[in-house]
């Protein structure tokens, strides 16, 4: 129910619940009743006649109020009442919230109303980061996870690659050649510090934060081939788990820790392998899936990975691996998508989609119902990486 006002002009523009509509319209868990149906618009609980939101089949009705406390400055208050059992299920009051945090503020709200409706935590305040190029010059940026808000992290006129968000959310590693070679780098993102951490002779790529945050997984190729090493942040010391004369690369850890995922040609073409995160022997993950299988990206509760896949038909296309079942679900439908990367409720994907020589970022659910692209201004936008929750 669209909010009430204490005045007319007094919320951002758009308003708090346009913003929360949005964002549960995206989620594609919700049919939402459109205003022009609404047979009252009430912004208070005891003013809610259950039985007309009944009639239009609602089964959770969401009401609230903005009011001006101050120029700029609003008290919001939201609550989520079950239309069947005719009962609150949630609600806040948020006070002295300033224009500039709406935005922040109705992710916040949208978030708790997933989360009471389906169980399951939403991701509206999240963040993205990525990778922008526009004449010519390459830029890290994170934005919230809508397009909104972006902020630059780094600006080069020499690529920027492959970011990784630590465990907390508040660093991101990344390769860069700014210095004339590629270097991993580690930056704070509210100080704006960096600190290179691996700039060895040849390649030095992919990053991957540890999920502990204390470790980076990456790939380096100064003792000869390209292969898997694990960092300690701490020190710097470095573990080498593969050693195999084929190129290993795009580490990924699984959620507790204990495996690695990477890519490897050592089998003729890329395909997927699994290491211990102590070394030892590998194991094929991506067998009778395609002649393709690369960038694989592990679920939050382990049980699948996003891949780029090419099974020879269709190009390169994002796929989902369920591991129990040792089964590859395509789910993107361009011919030259990549970069997937996992949302921390492991409900999304989103993923690099290439048409027209223009790249841009898409979203797509883990049952391919959900497809969304995001508005992002930049010609080229690619290597989206999606945050944890916040900690």
């Amino acid at each position: 129910v669209p909010f009430a006002q204490s005045a007319q002009g007094t919320s951002a523009e758009p308003g708090i619940d346009q913003l929360v509509t949005a964002d549960l319209q995206r989620s594609g868990w919700f049919a939402l009743t459109p205003v022009e149906s609404m047979l009252n618009r009430p912004y208070k609980s005891e003013d809610v006649d259950y039985r007309d939101w009944r009639l239009l089949g609602a089964e959770a009705v969401l009401i609230g109020q903005v009011e001006m406390v101050a120029p700029d400055r609003f008290d919001v208050r939201f609550e989520l009442l079950d239309a069947v059992k005719q009962q609150r299920l949630a609600g806040a009051r948020y006070s002295s919230v300033a224009k500039s945090e709406m935005r922040r503020l109705a992710h916040v709200i949208a978030d708790q109303v997933f989360r009471q409706l389906t169980g399951i935590d939403g991701i509206f305040s999240t963040r993205i980061a990525y990778v922008t190029t526009t004449n010519g010059r390459h830029e890290l940026q994170v934005a919230d996870i809508d397009g909104y808000n972006p902020v630059g992290v780094l600006t080069s006129p020499e690529p920027i690659m492959s970011p990784s968000w630590s465990a907390n959310g508040r660093e991101l590693a990344y390769v860069a050649f700014d210095q004339g070679r590629p270097a991993v780098f580690v930056q704070e993102l509210s100080t704006g510090k960096r600190r290179k951490v691996a700039q060895f002779r040849g390649i030095n790529g992919a990053p991957s934060w540890s999920p502990n945050g204390q470790e980076l997984a990456l790939t380096l190729s100064k003792d000869g081939s390209p292969d898997i090493y694990i960092m300690q942040l701490a020190t710097g010391k470095l573990t080498r788990l593969t050693d195999h004369y084929a190129i290993d690369t795009e580490p990924a850890w699984s959620p507790d820790g204990q495996q690695l995922y990477f890519t490897s040609d050592r089998g003729g073409k890329p395909q997927i392998y699994r290491i211990s995160r102590h070394g030892g022997a590998t194991t094929r993950v991506t067998i009778n899936m395609g002649k393709y299988n690369a960038d694989a990206s592990v679920s939050p509760d382990g049980k699948y990975l996003a891949v780029v896949n090419n099974s020879g038909q269709n190009g390169y296309q994002i796929g989902l691996v369920d591991l129990q079942a040792s089964q590859l679900t395509p789910l993107s439908s361009g011919r030259l998508d990549e970069s997937p990367s996992f949302s921390p409720n492991g409900r999304l994907i989103i993923y690099t989609r290439t048409q027209a020589n223009s790249e841009s970022l898409a979203v797509v659910s883990i049952d391919a119902k959900v497809r969304q692209q995001l508005a992002l201004q930049q010609a080229k936008v690619r290597e989206p990486a999606w945050s944890p929750f916040s900690q």
